[in-house]
């Protein structure tokens, strides 16, 4: 059974993107692109979320048809092209780049998307993140710490009324050379 897995950049105070949706303090180099490369490519879909399928689009789908653009950027603009792509929003009418458009996240619905044959299902996007933890979808968590203190922003985990911890099991982690360190959680 495939699993869902949280995959986003935080920065070490636990904002995903700064002011404005600012994440220029993202440190990608070759390294972590390729190792994004090489996970993306391996995932069955992508989950995420209108803004960020938005943010995507409008980068990805062109990004290797520029000359000067490095090898690991056009690389993840081909895996992302042709990726599946579920996009969670009620506004959203219309998507290309091999997407489907999901109005909102139904549990059931979840299960059965789980149940088919391919590689695991990459869930991004910090709204849709809290969708799917107050149902209890979430498999798997990887967090890349970047090396950076925002401030403020958009935070990973927005506050909630939980009233119980969630203990989770560190099952690994990969220290980047520029820094990043990837935390992998169930």
């Amino acid at each position: 059974m495939r699993k869902i897995v949280v995959i986003m950049s935080v920065s070490l105070d636990g904002y995903i993107e700064g002011p404005d949706r600012d994440i220029s303090w993202h440190q990608v180099d070759d390294e972590l692109h390729q190792h994004f490369n090489d996970m993306v490519g391996e995932l069955g879909a992508l989950l995420s979320g209108r803004t960020t399928y938005e943010l995507m689009a409008a980068y990805w789908p062109t990004a290797d048809a520029d000359p000067d653009v490095p090898a690991t950027l056009a690389e993840f603009a081909a895996i992302w092209r042709e990726i599946p792509k579920i996009v969670y929003s009620r506004t959203l009418e219309h998507a290309d780049w091999n997407t489907t458009i999901v109005r909102e996240v139904v549990p059931e619905e979840v299960a059965l998307l789980k149940e088919q044959a391919g590689g695991d299902l990459g869930l991004s996007g910090a709204d849709l993140i809290a969708a799917f933890l107050r149902h209890d979808l979430v498999d798997e968590f990887r967090v890349y710490v970047h090396p950076v203190l925002v401030g403020r922003g958009k935070p990973l985990f927005p506050h909630t009324d939980v009233s119980t911890p969630t203990t989770l099991r560190l099952t690994g982690t990969h220290r980047f050379g520029n820094g990043v360190v990837l935390l992998r959680y169930v």
